[in-house]
C-alpha cells in the first residue's frame, strides 16, 4: 500500500485527485498508475485503469488472476468493471468511497473469485483525499 500512496503523491504533484494503484504478481510490481484524468483530459484515466493496462502489457495477457491490486481509494464502478474483466485475484484498498465506490452498488460488480481487503492504511489514504479537496474549495 505504501507504493500505491507514493503513486497518489505523484498524482497530487500534478494537481490530480490523489489516487494511486500498484499491481503485484508474486514479488514483482507488474503495473502501477495514478490518476491522469486532468492531464489526459480523459475521464477513464483512473489510477486502476492505468495500472491494469501496465500489468497486462508487462504480463502479456489480459487476465490478472494471480495478481493483487493495491489502491488508495475504493474503486469506482467503472474500475470495478475493468477489474472484473481482468479477473484480478485480489484487491486491497485504503479509504472507502461512500459516494462513488463500487460497494455502494454491490460487491457483485467484481469477479466472483476476487477477494477484497478494505481499510489498509485508511486514515493516511483518507487524509490525502480530504486535504486535496479542502485546498480545492
Amino acid at each position: 500500500m505504501r507504493l500505491a500512496i507514493k503513486e497518489a503523491l505523484e498524482a497530487l504533484e500534478s494537481e490530480e485527485v490523489p489516487i494511486g494503484a500498484v499491481i503485484i504478481a508474486g514479488d514483482s510490481i507488474v503495473g502501477r498508475g495514478h490518476n491522469l484524468v486532468e492531464t489526459l483530459t480523459d475521464v477513464t484515466a483512473h489510477a486502476e485503469i492505468q495500472a491494469i493496462t501496465a500489468a497486462a502489457s508487462t504480463l502479456g495477457g489480459k487476465y490478472l488472476t494471480d495478481c493483487t491490486l493495491y489502491v488508495t481509494v475504493e474503486p469506482c464502478v467503472m474500475c470495478a468493471g475493468a477489474l472484473a474483466w481482468s479477473q484480478i485475484g485480489r484487491i486491497v484498498y485504503g479509504a472507502a468511497d461512500p459516494k462513488r465506490g463500487y460497494s455502494r452498488f454491490g460487491a457483485g460488480l467484481l469477479h466472483p473469485r476476487t477477494s477484497v481487503t478494505a481499510g489498509v492504511l485508511a486514515s493516511e489514504c483518507e487524509r490525502l483525499m480530504s486535504d486535496f479537496f479542502t485546498k480545492l474549495r
